[in-house]
């Protein structure tokens, strides 16, 4: 049975958020630093380095080029937002983290399944 939505549109929906994502990253950078755990180092230069990271990873899956690879990477990118950001968020109370938490669960969780059904 053919597929409803085709690949290429699949990756598309996918992929042009994340790359959004990573252009708020230089657009809004010292707004952001916060998010950075403070046991790390280096604050703004982690927030730029995801923003280029989300773009490389929107390019590779929109190209199909290193696609599975890409996604893959996304993937665990974001499993340790989620354990270093989000759920420590949750923990401390704040505000509308548990939404955050469950959104960045679910862009992890459908990285790896793209990731499952594209090829390098």
């Amino acid at each position: 049975m053919k597929a409803f939505i085709p690949q290429a549109l699949s990756r598309i929906l996918y992929a042009v958020p994340m790359g959004v994502f990573g252009l708020f990253h230089f657009m809004n950078g010292p707004q952001m630093v916060d998010m950075v755990p403070k046991f790390i180092p280096g604050g703004i230069f982690w927030v730029y380095l995801v923003g280029v990271a989300l773009i490389l990873a929107t390019v590779a899956i929109i190209m199909n080029k290193k696609a599975r690879t890409a996604s893959y990477l996304l993937g665990i990118m974001l499993s340790i937002f989620i354990f270093t950001i989000y759920i420590p968020m949750v923990m401390n109370g704040v505000e509308n983290a548990m939404g955050m938490l469950l959104k960045e669960i679910a862009l992890a969780g459908a990285a790896f399944f793209i990731g499952n059904h594209l090829s390098d």
